[in-house]
């Protein structure tokens, strides 16, 4: 369109240079007809100049849809519940997650199973965590995590961060106790709730800090009792843990140390291990938590002496079922047979008997004619997990228990061993 109107433009410009006649000369009529077109031309040009572009057909009116209502909300009478639940979980934090810490760990010689801490300048570190056991600096965190350690360093919740002194630790029960000198102002303890009357069932929550994230709260329910646990990491040594918790809220490496709270907010027990899967090492539902009976017995002793004493007979046992107890011929069908007596140990002081008859065939190395430990303090005992629980809660280093014991001749009788700590 351009080109066309420059060529228009320049048609008039030929034609107002064209000579002009003198008056009273009639006009040549080919040069009047030229002039004519060029005038005509123009007044083309013109009208193109001043003309408006086409317009583009409307765009379709598409049709008016109907109003729809808003999908409705759920009532008050259906989210009230969890509305109260939700308001629980969100101040049980706003109270406990003070008192919960993370502690980053230097100079560990053991594989660590938590994650490095970025920017720390040993490469040897781990990371766990922790919760104010009182109002003297004392926290209370897993064994494992602080074992072998050089350096230990606590980061509060509001970033505050301090260095920690080692004051004691128990491989047996996977605890250990550290201090700062200095807490946060308003900073106070959580408290240690009966773990004796935990049931399967009930709401347990985990707060701690799991690959290095701190003030992290996961929820969910206490899923077994009376567990043992049998040295989740290589700092545990040959004895088992008893009366462990299992949970199925969230614990992941980090969580380690930190505490497992009832809907109050007490401390239920201290998370200390998981179930992991072959391949990937990842969460499967199952974790584990020493109990608060376990922490308030040993931690006292942590505190005052650096170690806790445990209590010990000095046997090695079976749990017997039914099926054997057809295959070793005895009558009775539940309890712990003792396989082996410790010399020197209070068991046998006390008498007791481990089989010396020939070997069971097919179950190598177990001998025929040990006791069976069938009670504990007039307790029944079903397994050795029991006795073990049992023996945990109830007695100490220096306690006399009593237990009831079936001999090889199908006799029970009473006796009385005088536990020592353990070797």
């Amino acid at each position: 369109m351009r080109f066309l109107l420059l060529c228009g433009l320049c048609l008039v410009l030929v034609g107002c240079s064209l000579p002009s006649m003198p008056l009273g000369q009639r006009p040549d009529p080919t040069v009047e007809a030229i002039q004519t077109q060029v005038a005509l031309m123009a007044e083309e040009q013109l009208l193109l100049l001043e003309a408006t572009p086409t317009p583009r057909p409307p765009l379709p009116v598409l049709p008016t849809l109907p109003p729809v209502s808003p999908q409705p909300t759920l009532g008050a009478e259906l989210t009230e519940p969890l509305l109260s639940q939700e308001r629980l979980l969100v101040e049980l934090f706003r109270r406990a997650n003070p008192a919960v810490v993370s502690i980053d760990v230097l100079g560990s010689s053991l594989p660590s199973d938590h994650p490095p801490i970025p920017g720390l300048p040993d490469a040897r570190s781990g990371q766990g965590s922790g919760f104010l056991y009182d109002d003297q600096g004392h926290i209370v965190t897993n064994n494992h995590v602080v074992a072998r350690s050089s350096q230990l360093q606590v980061r509060f919740f509001d970033g505050t961060t301090a260095l920690a002194e080692l004051v004691g630790t128990d491989p047996d029960s996977d605890l250990a106790v550290i201090r700062v000198r200095r807490l946060p102002e308003g900073v106070g303890p959580l408290t240690l709730g009966e773990s004796r009357v935990v049931e399967v069932g009930q709401t347990a929550v985990a707060i701690g800090s799991p690959f290095g994230e701190q003030n992290t709260l996961t929820v969910g329910v206490v899923s077994g009792l009376g567990r043992t646990l049998r040295g989740p990491t290589r700092s545990i040594g040959t004895y088992s843990i008893p009366n462990i918790i299992q949970t199925d809220a969230s614990i992941n490496p980090g969580n380690s140390g930190g505490p497992l709270l009832n809907i109050r907010g007490e401390v239920i027990g201290v998370n200390t291990a998981i179930a992991v899967s072959q391949g990937n090492s990842s969460f499967e539902g199952v974790g584990y938590a020493v109990p608060a009976s376990t922490v308030a017995k040993v931690v006292p002793g942590l505190i005052s002496e650096g170690r806790f004493d445990h209590p010990w007979m000095g046997i090695a046992m079976l749990s017997l079922d039914a099926l054997m107890a057809e295959r070793l011929g005895l009558e009775v069908d539940r309890g712990v047979l003792i396989t082996d007596v410790r010399s020197p140990s209070p068991a046998q002081r006390a008498g007791l008997r481990a089989g010396t008859g020939e070997p069971i065939e097919g179950m190598m190395p177990l001998q025929a004619g040990g006791d069976i430990i069938i009670a504990i303090g007039g307790q029944p005992v079903a397994d050795s997990d029991q006795l073990l629980g049992l023996l945990d809660l109830n007695y100490r280093a220096g306690d006399t228990a009593v237990l009831t014991v079936v001999r090889a001749n199908g006799t029970t009788e009473e006796v009385e061993l005088l536990l020592e700590a353990r070797p």
